[in-house]
């Protein structure tokens, strides 16, 4: 754009503006419009022009105008609110509803809009009317994904997942009834609680036990191309050796390494093609799967002189299992305060909501073979009501995205 048409640009904002503080909102409108001609996608002009649409009413234009610019800056979250208004008013209320729950998202992870204090005046009432849509439209759009369920095995049997999402929503306290255990996603009420399971609640354990050799047989295969591996906590932050998560005993660095059969319910094919057996017995056992989460089976790989320090998982509707393929001296496992000594060949089974952390003080490489299979006190009907509800948390996040 030459610096005729800047200039020419910089005027009609300048009469725009002047225009908006004298309330005529059709003239400014035309203004900005004449911005937009010359340099589309202008953020400045679809942010202005977007309130003033939704100012005058024209609702639709609004919607248009103001998709455009959280397109363009997602960050913007006072334009995903008057959005979420915009969609709202011209009868769109799954929409609103996503829009909404997007800027309230996105406010407060930027710290604004935690309380009045964090709140712009002139936008409290639109924020709480956001925040009350957001409560009263989630709590009903998650009950009409159980609804069949309910149809289906009855609402007695569909109890506990309806407690489960009224603790997601905080429509229910989802305080667990041992404070070591902290799940940072979703809680599962009124289920026995304890950091570890005995073998017996899981009948494939001795399938899994009995094939150790061959799938630590592979295990050294995978060892032996290092190029394999990758990081299990993806790249440390800039100007950091490391994830704070880790921390090293020894003289060189931490490291907490993965080779991934699935992740995030992903298969990883060709770690698995390049490990037939291990991945055929996988797919053979009862693992937890749900769409876009699980399962997530792996080798963990950790290395000499590596602590991975305390932290907790996301749900307890999923227990995690390690089949111990390589364990030198002085490596254990610790959940909710309770020390185990891993055993090569003998699984064990516990919840990561409780916190727990593993070292290995060695001078040599350990691993485990790691997967997720269902919490065994959830019924089949269960199982099935939470997959459905957490597939629709995703789905509905990633539509506020």
């Amino acid at each position: 754009m030459n610096t005729s048409a800047e200039t020419q640009c910089a005027q009609w904002r300048k009469a725009a503006h002047a225009c908006l503080e004298r309330g005529d909102l059709q003239q400014a409108g035309q203004l900005l419009q004449l911005v937009l001609e010359e340099i589309p996608g202008d953020l400045e002009a679809l942010q202005v022009l977007g309130a003033a649409q939704l100012a005058a009413g024209h609702f639709t234009a609004a919607v248009r105008t103001l998709r455009q610019a959280v397109q363009q800056a997602p960050s913007l979250f006072v334009e995903r609110l008057r959005l979420g208004m915009a969609l709202e008013r011209s009868g769109q209320p799954h929409d609103a509803l996503t829009a909404y729950f997007g800027a309230l998202r996105t406010a407060q992870n930027q710290g604004r809009w935690l309380s009045d204090e964090t709140t712009a005046s002139g936008l409290r009432e639109a924020v709480k009317h956001a925040m009350r849509y957001v409560d009263t439209g989630r709590l009903a759009w998650f009950r009409r994904v159980l609804e069949p369920l309910q149809q289906r095995y009855g609402v007695e049997e569909m109890r506990r997942v309806e407690h489960c999402l009224e603790a997601y929503l905080g429509e229910r306290s989802a305080k667990t009834p041992d404070p070591r255990q902290q799940p940072r996603f979703l809680y599962f009420p009124d289920v026995p609680s304890q950091p570890y399971y005995a073998r017996e609640r899981f009948p494939w354990h001795d399938a899994l036990e009995a094939a150790t050799d061959g799938i630590r047989e592979e295990l050294h295969s995978v060892l032996a191309r290092e190029q394999s591996l990758e990081a299990f906590l993806g790249a440390p932050p800039p100007g950091q050796s490391q994830q704070a998560m880790l921390q090293s005993s020894g003289t060189q660095p931490a490291a907490w390494d993965a080779y991934f059969f699935y992740r995030h319910g992903e298969r990883y094919d060709t770690n698995a093609d390049a490990c037939p057996r291990t991945a055929a017995l996988l797919d053979s056992l009862p693992l937890t799967r749900i769409r876009d989460h699980a399962p997530e089976t792996l080798f963990s790989v950790l290395s000499p002189g590596t602590h991975i320090l305390p932290h907790t998982g996301v749900t307890n509707v999923r227990l995690v299992t390690h089949l111990p393929l390589i364990v030198p001296p002085d490596c254990a496992l610790r959940v909710g305060g309770q020390t185990h000594v891993w055993q090569e060949g003998r699984c064990v089974t516990f919840d990561d909501t409780f916190a727990h952390e593993a070292w290995n003080r060695s001078n040599e490489t350990r691993v485990v073979l790691i997967l997720d299979s269902w919490n065994p006190d959830l019924t089949e009907a269960e199982r099935e009501g939470v997959t459905a509800l957490i597939e629709a948390i995703g789905d509905f996040n990633a539509a506020a995205s």
